[in-house]
């Protein structure tokens, strides 16, 4: 993912920007959006992971491949069509498009952007995924062909993922030219940034609006208060106990969906949590119910099993209790793995999201109850990113969508053999689940994918890779003038800054 994250390296190319001055304008400004974001971005360099409003602002000014129409549906960006090579390849016919620095997109960038994430050094988060690259082939500038080392079938999905976006060759060193609708114009770290619309973007039309602020509001109640007052015309994160009164306001709207989901990750390096019996006797511990109340003021379900919404052709009925609440069982495992005692533990979170705050009180509540001390931890969320990243704790709270719709987007959650993340368990693999996911990957037939996937959950279910904990809301709010902008559905709902191209405020 580029250089080590720090915030002296929020984006690349950021050092040469002029500062903004404090926030102070009220939104209302027709073709002028205020957003308030949830924090600050750690970094916004294109192929690291550091959150949803990193992610938020990468979808402002970076483009892949693929990504998605405002239904969900799989659409072309810089690839105008795609199409299988045999089995282990696909062809992708470039548009006509433009990098932020004027020049043409090319197979040569695209090339080159794979080998920089799959280059030795490299610690990018689609790192493992491409280096199954067997090579790049550019027959010319708008034909890229990637030839991969064995069959996946889901690399058109793969490249939508916005840690994937395509960047010039020629970025001059240390920065990130990408193609997407806006660029930075300025910024104050740790409070603001302000991007203006590229007027090389290749949709015709697009972007409409004239100039984005984005604010970091980190307390969510005054997120919601700068909506409230007019300071904001748009806020992400949506606090649960304030969407009653947010769709009651006649001057507001609220956009939400459920997809997004809360889980508990381990440390699999040490014991005692690199033992499948400890992990499952967490997973029986929570009441779940309670979390729903307790974090999400009941606008969320509980999540007993892998994170696949009920909707879709992969979800297993039959292993939708796999993690009911039962502490005699979880006292049971305890003993079974030496733990008669009890434990004690690290639990990381994070206080700067309420949710990730709530849910690590109850959990700590519910671990309590079966003899599992966990000790908080609860940093601000870029150094909860990096202890995540780096493994410092035993057991930690997380929060955020599959990275897509397609069961293979919770591969990312489960499959310890890809380069470490905090989104994951740290250093937990489990071979026989990184085969069948690999296996789900390469097949194309869609009732073979089911019946990998089933045991796929099957084995996840008894070895606890992760623990799900609840389903959970996830909602923008915004002024009734903010038109345009959409909360992606499911799993796609923090890929709903792509839809900052169409958005417009009277």
């Amino acid at each position: 993912m580029g250089p080590t994250v720090s915030r002296r390296a929020v984006m690349a190319g950021a050092a040469s920007l002029p500062f903004l001055r404090a926030p102070g304008a009220r939104a209302g400004t027709p073709g002028e959006l205020t957003f308030g974001l949830s924090s600050f971005p750690p970094s916004i360099q294109p192929w690291q992971n550091t959150g949803t409003a990193a992610a938020t602002i990468k979808l402002m000014i970076y483009r892949g491949l693929t990504s998605y129409a405002p239904d969900g549906s799989l659409r072309g960006e810089l690839a105008e069509s795609w199409q299988p090579i045999g089995t282990q390849g696909w062809e992708f016919k470039l548009r006509d498009a433009r990098f932020q620095n004027g020049e043409k997109v090319t197979s040569a960038d695209v090339k080159w952007t794979i080998e920089q994430i799959a280059a030795e050094r490299s610690t990018a988060y689609f790192r493992s995924e491409m280096q199954g690259v067997e090579r790049v082939e550019t027959p010319d500038d708008r034909t890229v062909r990637i030839i991969l080392k064995s069959p996946v079938a889901t690399l058109p999905i793969m490249m939508a993922s916005y840690h994937l976006p395509i960047i010039s060759r020629n970025s001059p060193r240390g920065t990130s030219v990408g193609a997407g609708p806006f660029m930075i114009k300025a910024q104050e770290r740790g409070v603001s940034l302000e991007l203006e619309p590229f007027t090389g973007f290749h949709r015709a039309g697009l972007p409409k609006l004239k100039r984005i602020r984005a604010i970091a509001y980190a307390d969510e109640n005054l997120r919601v208060a700068a909506l409230r007052s007019g300071d904001v015309d748009l806020i992400e994160y949506v606090p649960w106990q304030s969407m009653d009164a947010i769709a009651a306001d006649p001057a507001l709207s609220l956009d939400t969906v459920d997809g997004a989901f809360m889980f508990l990750v381990f440390n699999g390096s040490r014991p005692p949590f690199n033992d499948p019996r400890v992990r499952k006797a967490v997973a029986h511990a929570i009441k779940r119910d309670e979390l729903v109340r307790a974090a999400f003021f009941g606008r969320g379900s509980p999540l007993q099993q892998l994170p696949v919404a009920e909707s879709s052709p992969f979800y297993n009925a039959e292993f939708k209790d796999g993690w009911k609440y039962d502490p005699d069982l979880s006292k049971r495992l305890l003993a079974e793995a030496g733990h008669a005692g009890g434990i004690s533990c690290s639990l990381l979170s994070t206080a700067q999201y309420g949710m990730h705050k709530d849910t690590a009180e109850v959990v700590q509540q519910h671990l309590a109850a079966v003899g599992i001390r966990a000790e908080l931890n609860m940093p601000d969320w870029a150094t909860r990113v990096a202890i995540g990243n780096r493994g410092q704790y035993d057991v930690a709270v997380m929060g955020t969508a599959a990275d897509s719709n397609d069961p293979d987007g919770i591969a990312n959650f489960i499959d310890g053999s890809l380069s470490p993340s905090y989104v994951r368990s740290f250093n937990l693999k489990i071979d026989r689940i990184t085969e069948l996911l690999a296996a789900g990957r390469a097949e194309f037939d869609q009732a073979k994918r089911r019946d990998i996937y089933r045991e796929v959950e099957r084995i996840a279910i008894e070895q606890a890779p992760m623990v799900g904990l609840t389903w959970r809301s996830q909602g923008y709010a915004m002024r009734k003038q903010v038109t345009g902008f959409k909360n992606l559905p499911g799993a796609l709902t923090f890929y709903s800054g792509l839809t900052f191209e169409t958005t417009d405020v009277a």
